[in-house]
């Protein structure tokens, strides 16, 4: 039996016989795990509000070989997520994180660069800024489809290869559920895609611009849930393609303005 101590996020909790949970967790150094949290239910657990969803904590944990779960000894509160709680959008922007998270990692693989979107994009909301719940879940979204290795050129048509920025004859770029990349107007009336939805070049511009700069970095704009929404339902299509499933909190957190 290995005894650890990593840094993590809760992810998600589900009730395990009398008085007991099983933890879902991401970890700076491991990855996503999962453990079983002894008499965490039970009114004097000294579990406390440790494992509220995203809680960032220290979890002591043990592991043994040939075993999916490990054992969760302990966890110590290294900040929550109580002050967030109050704002509905917020809050389902939580757990739109959590799910995204619960779903599109591995288990047990090391993402150092996950963990530190995950740390940047929640820091951000609790900064107070305008707007930062919108900004966080539209960074959020296209990093986290960037590095699953999911994004596709935003500027190219997937099917005739034209620039659809090109200054002599720009295209209207449309996108499609379950097709990985973007269409011109040209393509998208050949292939006959009546369920598809237009992705404006302010959106695509924004994404190019969050691709190199910091969340908390953004350039100063007035932000909504209608700022980058046709940005977000491409990326939460590309997701939900992945894991072959829907979103469920997905849905609610764009209805949450």
């Amino acid at each position: 039996m290995s005894a650890r101590v990593s840094e993590a996020f809760v992810l998600q909790t589900w009730p395990f016989k009398e008085g007991d949970l099983i933890v879902s967790f991401l970890t700076r150094d491991l990855g996503k795990l999962r453990g079983v949290a002894r008499r965490a239910r039970r009114p004097k657990s000294g579990f406390g509000s440790g494992l509220e969803r995203l809680s960032h904590i220290q979890m002591s944990y043990f592991q043994r070989e040939n075993r999916e779960l490990v054992n969760v000894d302990s966890c110590e509160l290294l900040s929550s997520r109580f002050s967030l709680l109050g704002d509905f959008s917020a809050s389902c922007a939580l757990d739109f994180f959590a799910e995204v998270t619960e779903q599109i990692l591995p288990p047990a693989e090391p993402s150092e660069k996950y963990f530190r979107l995950l740390t940047a994009v929640i820091d951000h909301m609790h900064s107070g800024r305008p707007g930062a719940v919108w900004q966080a879940v539209t960074y959020f979204s296209l990093w986290t489809v960037r590095l699953a290795g999911l994004l596709p050129d935003l500027h190219v048509c997937l099917d005739c290869g034209s620039w659809l920025d090109d200054p002599e004859r720009p295209h209207r770029a449309f996108f499609s559920r379950f097709r990985a990349g973007l269409y011109c107007q040209d393509c998208r009336r050949a292939l006959d895609l009546r369920n598809s939805w237009e992705i404006s070049s302010d959106s695509r511009a924004l994404a190019e611009e969050i691709l190199r700069t910091p969340v908390s970095q953004l350039a100063d704009r007035p932000w909504s849930q209608s700022t980058a929404a046709d940005l977000r339902r491409f990326l939460g299509q590309q997701i939900e393609s992945h894991i072959e499933r829907k979103l469920i909190t997905f849905p609610v957190l764009e209805a949450a303005a």
